[in-house]
C-alpha cells in the first residue's frame, strides 16, 4: 500500500494526537499508592475489625475504594499496624475488647482483660489487596502498641500486663525479677523475629531474665502502665505512668542481631508531665505529646508537644527552646508527622470528645522548622487546619502532596494538599471527605503505584 504525502501527515497526526492522549491520561489517571485505614464495623461495637484500602489519584488526591476490601482484621478492636518495607507483609494488631466492648483494658483477668486480641499477618497483592496468612498471639495480656526495626527483622508489641502481673510476689515475679524487688506489676515487650520470605512469626526468648523455675522468659517485662514506645536506632525508649505519679521514659539497649532487649539505664528519665498520650520520632527528633488540657484531673494549661534528641544509652536531652504549645483550639495529640523535606511538623489533636465550654476540639496543627539547632518550631500561617471529628493518625502520601486523616468520631478520612513552599494544608481539588463503613483506629499507605 502506498500513502500520498498528505496521507502520511494525516497518519502521522494522528499517531503523534494518540501518544499525546495516551500520555495525558495516564498521567491524569494513575495511582500513587494506596492507604489503608483499620477500624471498627460500627460506632456501637468494637467487636467486629476490618481493614478499608484506597487508591490515591496522584493529581487530585482523591481516594477510590480499592476492589476486594474492606476485608476482616482477623480480630477485635485493630489498633496498630505495621507494612514491612518492600510491601510484601502487613501485620495487623487487634487489641481485642473487655466486657463491656471496649478497647480500654488494662487488667489480668476478669471485666479488664481483653478477648479477641491477636495479630493478623497479610499478604498485600499488586493491586493492593490484602490476604489474611497466619495469626499470632502475644505472650503478655492486652497489647496495643506495635513497631518493627528498619530492616524487618523483628517485630515488637507492647502489651499493658505481664503474664504474672500482681499475681506472684518476691522472686517468683518476673516484675520483680527484672525491675526491683518493689516491683510486682509490669508490663512487658513480646519479640518477634520475621521470616523475611514468608513473613511469618516466631517468638524470641529474654536471655536477661529467667522465671522462678530457671528457665527464660518469652517476653521482656518493663515498668507498669505502659504508655507507648519507640524505637530509636539502637535504643528502645518505653514511655509509662499515671496522672498520680507523672510520666517517665525507660531506656532498653536493643540488639538487631538478636532480638535482644537491655536495660540500658538504671533509672527512669522522669519527663515533668502526667498526662503524656504517646512518642513519636519525626524529623529526626522525639516528640512527647502530652495533653494537658485532657478529659479530667488535668491542668488548665494547653496540649503540648515537648522534643528531644536521643543521646548514648537512649538518653534524653530536652530541647533549649522547651515545649511546644498547642494552639488553644487544639486539644489530645494523637500523632505526629514531618512532611518528607522536613520543613514542616503537623499534629493531628483527637479533641476532647466531651460537651461543654472551653474545650479543645479536633483539628491539625502545622509548623516550621525555622532552626534544627537548637530546634526551632513556629506555628504556621494559619496556626490550624480542618480534619474530620476526632483523628487517630495522619499520614503523608508517597508523592509527598497530601496529607491524611482517618477521624473516629465521624468515620471519615480528610485529604489535605500540602503548599511545600508555606506549609499550608488546604481542600483537595474534589472533595477532601471521604466516608469510612465504621469508626477508624490507625492508618497507612503503601508507596507502589499502579
Amino acid at each position: 500500500m502506498k500513502f500520498t504525502k498528505f496521507g502520511k501527515a494525516l497518519l502521522i497526526s494522528a499517531l503523534s494526537a494518540g501518544v499525546v492522549v495516551g500520555v495525558s491520561s495516564c498521567v491524569r489517571s494513575y495511582t500513587v499508592g494506596f492507604l489503608y485505614v483499620t477500624g471498627t464495623v460500627t460506632g456501637e461495637t468494637a467487636n467486629n475489625g476490618i481493614i478499608s484500602g484506597y487508591k490515591i489519584d496522584h493529581n487530585t488526591g482523591k481516594l477510590t475504594e480499592i476492589n476486594g476490601l474492606p476485608v476482616a482484621s482477623g480480630g477485635a478492636n485493630p489498633i496498630r499496624a505495621v507494612l514491612l518495607s518492600g510491601s510484601r507483609f502487613v501485620y495487623v494488631l487487634n487489641r481485642g475488647v473487655n466486657s463491656a466492648g471496649t478497647g480500654e483494658c488494662s487488667g489480668t483477668s476478669g471485666s479488664t482483660l481483653c478477648t479477641g486480641a491477636n495479630i493478623e499477618l497479610f499478604a498485600i497483592g499488586a493491586n493492593g489487596i490484602l490476604t489474611p496468612q497466619a495469626t499470632y498471639y502475644t505472650q503478655g495480656l492486652n497489647p496495643f502498641r506495635m513497631i518493627a526495626d528498619s530492616s524487618g527483622t523483628f517485630l515488637m508489641v507492647l502489651d499493658h500486663d505481664a503474664p504474672d502481673s500482681g499475681t506472684l510476689t518476691g522472686s517468683s515475679n518476673s516484675c520483680t525479677k527484672a525491675l526491683g524487688s518493689s516491683t510486682t506489676t509490669c508490663g512487658d515487650v513480646t519479640m518477634f523475629k520475621i521470616d523475611g520470605t514468608t513473613g511469618r512469626l516466631s517468638t524470641v526468648t529474654n536471655a536477661q531474665v529467667t522465671s522462678a523455675s530457671g528457665s527464660t522468659l518469652s517476653y521482656f517485662p518493663v515498668p507498669a502502665n505502659p504508655i507507648d514506645f519507640i524505637l530509636n536506632s539502637s535504643n528502645l525508649l518505653t514511655l509509662s505512668g499515671t496522672p498520680a505519679a507523672g510520666d517517665s521514659v525507660y531506656p532498653y539497649a536493643y540488639s538487631s542481631t538478636t532480638g535482644q532487649l537491655t536495660a540500658s539505664q538504671s533509672s527512669a528519665q522522669t519527663l515533668g508531665i502526667s498526662h503524656a498520650t504517646g512518642m513519636v520520632v519525626a524529623g529526626g527528633y522525639l516528640y512527647v505529646m502530652d495533653n494537658s488540657n485532657c478529659l479530667s484531673g488535668c491542668s488548665s494549661t494547653t496540649s503540648q508537644i515537648i522534643p528531644y534528641t536521643v543521646g548514648t544509652g537512649g538518653s534524653l536531652s530536652a530541647q533549649t527552646t522547651g515545649a511546644v504549645q498547642l494552639d488553644s483550639t487544639l486539644g489530645n495529640p494523637s500523632w505526629i508527622i514531618a512532611e518528607a523535606k522536613s520543613k514542616y511538623i503537623y499534629v493531628a489533636a483527637a479533641g476532647n470528645n466531651r460537651t461543654g465550654s472551653n474545650l479543645a476540639e479536633s483539628g491539625i496543627g502545622g509548623y516550621n522548622i525555622e532552626s534544627t539547632s537548637p530546634l526551632t518550631l513556629k506555628a504556621t500561617v494559619p496556626a490550624t487546619f480542618g480534619s474530620g471529628s476526632g483523628p487517630q493518625c495522619i499520614v503523608e502520601d508517597p508523592s509527598d502532596q497530601f496529607i491524611y486523616t482517618a477521624n473516629y468520631n465521624d468515620s471519615t478520612v480528610t485529604g489535605r494538599l500540602v503548599d511545600p513552599n508555606a506549609g499550608i494544608l488546604s481542600s483537595l481539588k474534589s472533595t477532601s471527605t471521604f466516608k469510612l463503613s465504621g469508626p477508624p483506629t490507625w492508618c497507612f499507605v503503601d508507596g507502589r503505584t499502579n
